[in-house]
């Protein structure tokens, strides 16, 4: 938890990605966000974390994870926004940039 917490505490936006490997729709999110890094690059750091493995379940609990996906943007620990399900890539993009440094 220590670790994320570093990260999510960054200056550039952090979009963190709540996923399972048995679920289709995180799947599905797996391209849209590969898609959505090669357009923002460094702009925007992207952390997936599997709910299914022990070691994330302190983070799972936290933040109250009960869908997957379930996507939060933070910057300077702050979150920003949040929404379980399939998110495309131009909403998402729509989402970030207002959070993007100058």
């Amino acid at each position: 938890m220590e670790k994320f917490e570093e990260f999510i505490n960054s200056e550039t936006p952090v979009l963190v990605d709540y996923f399972a490997a048995w679920c289709g729709p995180c799947k599905m999110m797996h391209s849209i966000l590969d898609e959505l890094k090669e357009r923002l690059g460094d702009k925007v750091r992207i952390l997936k974390i599997d709910v299914d493995v022990p070691a994330n379940r302190k983070s799972v609990y936290a933040y109250q994870i009960q869908s997957v996906p379930t996507l939060m943007l933070f910057k300077k620990g702050r979150m920003l926004w949040r929404q379980s399900g399939v998110v495309r890539v131009p909403r998402l993009e729509e989402i970030i940039k207002p959070y993007l440094a100058s």
